[in-house]
């Protein structure tokens, strides 16, 4: 056992996450004495590994990654109310009694970056999400409290809607098949001033060894927001293209350490310091 407070990421495979060095970065920077590390764990090894660390009282918790973000769930004691909405868990906290909470951070993190325009007041918000796999889940549910129009792309346009009616109830929003965006659009858009439109790709397309996510900007409304939660490239193709066409545009990293962030507070008590964060990112990209 550990002789000082730490936590851990779980996953399988483990070994490409970022988790660690974003922790181990914010524990030196906070003056902390404590550890962050990574866990390789599979799904049969599941719940011993919850049984052996939940009677360790210097382990404060663990991130979840995949697979295991759903299959957690039925072996926690209690589940945020977020979390619960959203079906996916991502942090584990163990109270002092050895209870195990779940929360979700995905939300938190995804809307992080978005603080600043988000402050602002609109006549209208409007957001594309590609994708309808555990990580949309948690942007559908954030970005519909956040007040925005739904549009949600997948490949099977049925489960897109699924989606919608579950974690977006009373909405005007559409569920549509992700390769309507593959093609150009001449669709007129309305470009009034305080109008919000957000395109997130929130699937793995576009990652390094994965296909490319075909989507043509022009389904992008002037003045739009792009935002790829991919973290690897750190600039991918969709960000690029949408650079070059004069939108703004948000890094995957940057979701990434706004879940962390929230995670960190919930392991260690403490608010890591922000000043840091490009060179964090920098560090994360190398």
């Amino acid at each position: 056992m550990s002789k000082r407070p730490y936590a851990e990421v779980i996953g399988d495979p483990i070994a490409q996450s970022k988790s660690p060095a974003i922790h181990g970065h914010w524990l030196r920077e906070s003056g902390i004495e404590g550890d962050y590390r990574a866990q390789h764990v599979t799904a049969e090894g599941l719940a011993d590994y919850l049984g052996e660390r939940r009677s360790d009282p210097d382990w404060r918790g663990c991130n979840v990654t995949m697979p295991h973000k759903q299959a957690i769930i039925p072996l926690l004691d209690r589940l945020d109310p977020l979390a619960r909405k959203i079906g996916a868990v991502n942090t584990v906290v163990r109270g002092a009694d050895g209870t195990l909470t779940g929360y979700n951070t995905d939300a938190a993190g995804f809307l992080e970056p978005l603080g600043e325009e988000l402050g602002k007041p609109h006549l209208f918000r409007m957001a594309r999400i590609l994708g309808t796999g555990g990580a949309a889940r948690a942007i559908v549910a954030a970005l519909s409290e956040a007040g925005f129009t739904l549009v949600l792309a997948g490949r099977n346009p049925d489960k897109a809607r699924a989606m919608l009616d579950e974690l977006a109830p009373g909405g005007e929003h559409h569920a549509i098949a992700l390769d309507h965006f593959g093609a150009a659009t001449d669709f007129v858009f309305d470009d009034r001033e305080g109008i919000f439109d957000l395109v997130v790709n929130a699937s793995p397309l576009g990652m390094t060894g994965q296909p490319a996510l075909a989507f043509d900007l022009s389904h992008a409304p002037p003045g739009s927001l792009v935002y790829d939660i991919v973290t690897a490239p750190r600039r991918t193709p969709l960000l690029d293209a949408a650079s070059k066409q004069g939108f703004a545009t948000i890094e995957g990293l940057a979701m990434l350490i706004g879940q962390a962030r929230a995670a960190f507070r919930l392991f260690f008590g403490e608010t890591p310091p922000r000043e840091g964060d490009a060179a964090l990112m920098e560090e994360l990209s190398r």
